[in-house]
């Protein structure tokens, strides 16, 4: 599978090989602590853009996320990439754990495994997703601020392909930091900054990516998100992926 046909789905489905679309604090990559809370529902809805210079793509992207109890939730997502060529990729699984909470100082940590369970060998062949199981972790971290919120993240990850002759890197971890501020009523404004793998063997191993987003909240059950993303030293390549969310807590 050459790479801009893999790229546009990757970066579509939010940069990280595990990261699935519209899971994370959205518009952003990188994730939060906060759960649903014991029975909490979430669905996520969201489409992605990509602008490459090896192709476009485009992808629509469903989560649903429960409370399991108070600190941990599970959820389920994939994403459908709607531009040539068309289908679902992997379905992901997994868990978030809150389980650090320091009141005194605002902060929190949290815990997220989660799994890819395999597409067929003719969709990995397409380079609709994984052909083989894959699986990550990621340790997210979160605080208050004066101005709003600070969160990070610490992600390691295997990605796994039923065709051993795809050249992609198969081990993956991402770093990334993300402050949020609270620019108005109902209204937030983000930075996202990172720093990853590079699944493409024929680049350097390490790439990066800033990001800008912006989130609305007109009520309690309703977040909206945009966001831009940009991707930094990735050799020749040039990657910008616009983002839009609606998210529905219920």
């Amino acid at each position: 599978m050459n790479k801009p046909a893999r790229t546009a789905l990757w970066l579509a489905t939010g940069l990280s090989i595990l990261s699935l679309p519209a899971l994370a604090f959205h518009p952003l990559v990188t994730d939060d602590t906060g759960t649903q809370g014991i029975a909490g529902n979430q669905l996520e809805i969201g489409v992605d853009y990509v602008d490459s210079n090896g192709g476009d793509g485009r992808a629509l992207g469903l989560t649903y996320t429960r409370g399991i109890t108070d600190t941990l939730d599970g959820f389920v997502g994939a994403a459908y990439q709607t531009s040539s060529p068309k289908g679902w990729g992997n379905v992901g699984v997994g868990l978030k754990w809150r389980f650090l909470e320091i009141a005194a100082s605002h902060y929190s940590l949290a815990l997220k495994p989660e799994i890819l369970l395999p597409v067929s060998a003719s969709a990995e062949a397409k380079g609709l997703g994984n052909g083989e199981l894959s699986y990550g972790l990621t340790l997210i971290g979160s605080m208050e601020t004066g101005f709003g919120e600070l969160h990070f993240n610490l992600e390691a990850a295997r990605s796994n392909f039923d065709d051993n002759t795809i050249p992609d890197r198969k081990n993956f971890w991402r770093a990334s930091v993300a402050p949020v501020w609270a620019v108005a009523e109902g209204w937030k404004v983000a930075l996202d900054l990172g720093l990853m793998s590079n699944a493409d063997r024929t680049e350097d191993a390490t790439m990066g990516y800033v990001e800008l987003g912006v989130v609305y909240t007109p009520s309690e059950q309703f977040d909206l998100s945009l966001g831009v993303i940009r991707d930094i030293m990735d050799g020749a390549a040039r990657n910008t992926t616009a983002t839009a969310q609606m998210t529905w807590h219920f």
